[in-house]
């Protein structure tokens, strides 16, 4: 299974549409991840365009995307691997212990806000970040995450430069 991460897309002011290289990415996905601050649901209509989505609702989506199916969490199956995805962490002293207790079932937990990409793996729990694709504020470069998912396991989680 091929899933594609993304967060912080900041419509419209960022995101007018599907940059085209996001959209190179999302061709071919099974499944999208969105970790919040989409603005308006727009963004997640055209993205159900290219493959089933879950999303989140982050610190700056208006009521649309609530209304569109976004919650403040999600845990879903993904394949046989267990995700969980919410859009502020909180800081990153202490994030893992704080996102297993938060989500204690899960293999891997997927989040936004800072805009930093991460994908760290420590005590059974790995966390992902996309970073943003079109808000890269002090990033060298707009970021989505690829996931490929095979029996369970995690087999790779790449961060693909889109800027």
């Amino acid at each position: 299974m091929r899933v594609v991460v993304l967060s912080d897309t900041h419509a419209p002011r960022r995101w007018k549409s599907c940059p085209a290289a996001v959209a190179d990415q999302l061709r071919g996905a099974d499944h999208i991840l969105h970790a919040g601050d989409v603005c308006t649901s727009g963004v997640l209509a055209e993205l159900a365009r290219y493959a089933p989505v879950t999303a989140v609702v982050g610190n700056n989506d208006d009521s649309s995307v609530a209304l569109w199916g976004a919650s403040p969490t999600a845990e879903l199956d993904l394949a046989g691997l267990r995700v969980a995805m919410i859009h502020d962490s909180g800081q990153a002293t202490g994030r893992i212990g704080r996102l297993r207790r938060l989500f204690p079932a899960a293999d891997l937990v997927v989040f936004g806000h800072s805009h930093i990409p991460l994908d760290q793996a420590e005590r059974g729990l790995r966390i992902f970040n996309p970073g943003s694709p079109t808000d890269r504020r002090r990033q060298p470069h707009g970021t989505v995450g690829v996931l490929q998912i095979d029996g369970g396991q995690l087999v790779e989680a790449r961060l693909i430069e889109v800027t």
